[in-house]
């Protein structure tokens, strides 16, 4: 009988698929295996008795993997299992910022007592035109289990894709469009693409790859998505 772990919330569906052989214990001391999502370990001390890490999501930026390594504890991940999620959460954040929706949503909210509405949102209404996102020029940085999904999906939607990755897996080649324009310079991207949605790890290379030169290299009015790691986004402006 092995024990395991949940240092964060797992839905129960999943739980449901371990075998008789696992049992979910609420003591950590006494875990083979931990299961984890965003909680961060680097600090944490592991048992002896510890065998395995599981994180639920494809980054283990929030393990200790050194650690781990000396340790002998396999760490495990789990790519691609929110993959059509997060793509779902890419077009949403597209249309959202492409056809300011959340403004038009305050507007009508601040509104909608007036007894003119109807009139006064005929006249106002050209504020939140926005722009239509068939014919744009889509760059995706990370052409993994997600950024393969958004791109095949945008085509559909008639955007024009742009796709950046060195490091693109065979698998991945093989599920992703042959219309998507392979771009091996990622400055391709940030100079022609007028959006932008990133798909990699965080990792010390990766850190604040967008940052004050690559957004200087982008277009006006460029909407940049990030829905990888905050770390890969130099807030400063450095």
């Amino acid at each position: 009988m092995f024990k395991y772990y949940c240092l964060n919330n797992i839905a129960s569906e999943g739980l449901r698929k371990f075998s008789a052989l696992y049992e979910r214990t609420d003591d950590i001391e006494q875990a083979d295996g931990i299961l984890v999502r965003s909680a961060k370990m680097h600090d944490m001390e592991f048992s002896d008795k510890l065998l395995a890490i599981a994180r639920a999501g494809a980054g283990v930026n929030n393990i200790p993997l050194d650690r781990c390594a000396e340790k002998g504890i396999v760490v495990f991940n789990t790519p691609g299992a929110n993959a059509n999620g997060v793509k779902e959460l890419v077009f949403a954040g597209m249309l959202l910022a492409s056809r300011d929706i959340v403004e038009g949503v305050d507007w009508v909210r601040a509104n909608w007592k007036n007894p003119n509405i109807a009139k006064v949102a005929e006249k106002e209404k050209k504020q939140f035109a926005g722009t239509e996102i068939r014919g744009k020029r889509l760059g995706i940085i990370g052409l993994g289990a997600i950024g393969v999904r958004v791109a095949n999906a945008a085509i559909d939607l008639g955007m024009e894709i742009y796709g950046y990755d060195p490091y693109v897996s065979v698998d991945a080649a093989w599920n992703l469009n042959r219309s998507v324009k392979h771009v091996t310079d990622v400055k391709e991207i940030y100079e022609l693409c007028d959006f932008i949605t990133i798909h990699v790890p965080a990792l010390p290379s990766t850190k604040n790859m967008i940052n004050k030169d690559a957004i200087d290299m982008m277009k006006d009015g460029v909407i940049l998505i990030n829905m990888a790691r905050d770390s890969l986004v130099d807030e400063n402006g450095r």
